[in-house]
């Protein structure tokens, strides 16, 4: 030791050989702990509530790519968003032009008649010209590998709906509380 360290003292040395002590027990602790459980695989919930050709988009490829990923995925379909799942509806999505800053049409002639089915038409020829997958086309991949897609059962029945409207493999008579209780499981919580 240097002369300005001072040497420690016998209340030092105690102490420093509890502490050795201490750590020599916690690190046998460690070695001895168990493996820890695999929890099983991560869980994805997204909630998807537009039902516009755009906006159908994002929770069909979010919730295939996590199921490729290994992810259990849920995806919760109320309001508008349950026309995804329409077997009629999904077919006939249009693009709202209205209120789109992306659109290449300023508001003013979005709003003329007409002008949602033209730009409806563009985003088809331009998802058709890329080889781009149809709504279709993700749901029934998506249910291939498994993904659950609930419906609504309130916006069901607000819309008049019919549980056979809806695409096979599609759950039927899901409440809210239902959907709240996967996301409280979910490692990912979306709302679309």
């Amino acid at each position: 030791m240097s002369a300005d360290t001072p040497s420690p003292s016998k209340d030092d040395a105690l102490s420093r050989a509890e502490l050795e002590a201490r750590v020599e027990e916690l690190e046998e602790t460690v070695a001895n702990l168990e493996p820890t459980v695999d929890d099983g695989p991560k869980k994805m919930s997204i909630i998807a509530t537009k039902g516009t050709l755009d906006m159908a988009y994002p929770p069909l490829i979010l919730a295939s790519t996590a199921a490729a990923f290994g992810y259990e995925v849920t995806v919760f379909h109320t309001f508008w968003g349950l026309d995804i799942l329409h077997k009629e509806h999904s077919k006939n999505l249009q693009l709202s032009s209205v209120g789109n800053p992306n659109m290449p049409v300023p508001n003013a002639i979005a709003a003329l008649p007409g002008m949602d089915k033209m730009t409806t038409k563009m985003m088809e020829k331009q998802i058709d010209d890329n080889d781009t997958a149809t709504i279709e086309e993700l749901l029934e991949t998506s249910l291939d590998m498994g993904v659950e897609f609930q419906a609504c059962q309130m916006t069901i029945d607000l819309m008049d709906y019919d549980e056979d409207d809806f695409h096979d493999g599609v759950t039927t008579g899901v409440g809210a509380a239902t959907a709240v209780q996967d996301m409280a499981e979910a490692d990912i919580q979306l709302l679309i």
